[in-house]
């Protein structure tokens, strides 16, 4: 299975972008399944959680994109969104997917999507 991310780019303060992750080769029953999270890599920091999605819809954000960040799943596109508005510099990072089982991740790590946010 790859994770491939898209949907980043360079946006002013306050613009809004649509990341997707499409779990392509993955076996539908797998992945409705699994529970996905988005996760984002700022310069110079490591990797941190921004939402997740279970799979019976439960989800959850970090304070810090709460209201601003909505995570969804299509499962018969077998791909995983984050909806962000009222972008803020420091939203800036390369944002990857994946999904978490048992406290594991369960794929390899894409190449990600950098998002940019200028002030």
């Amino acid at each position: 299975v790859q994770l491939q991310a898209s949907g980043g780019g360079l946006v002013q303060a306050g613009g809004s972008l649509r990341l997707s992750c499409v779990a392509s080769g993955a076996i539908w029953s797998t992945f409705t399944a699994n529970d996905w999270g988005w996760y984002r890599q700022a310069p110079g920091n490591q990797r941190e959680l921004v939402a997740t999605i279970t799979n019976n819809g439960r989800i959850t954000y970090v304070d810090s994109v709460k209201g601003r960040f909505t995570i969804s799943v299509n499962n018969s596109k077998k791909t995983v969104y984050l909806q962000m508005s009222s972008l803020k510099p420091e939203d800036t990072g390369v944002y990857y997917c994946n999904a978490y089982r048992g406290g594991s991740f369960v794929y390899d790590w894409g190449q990600g999507t950098q998002v940019t946010v200028s002030s």
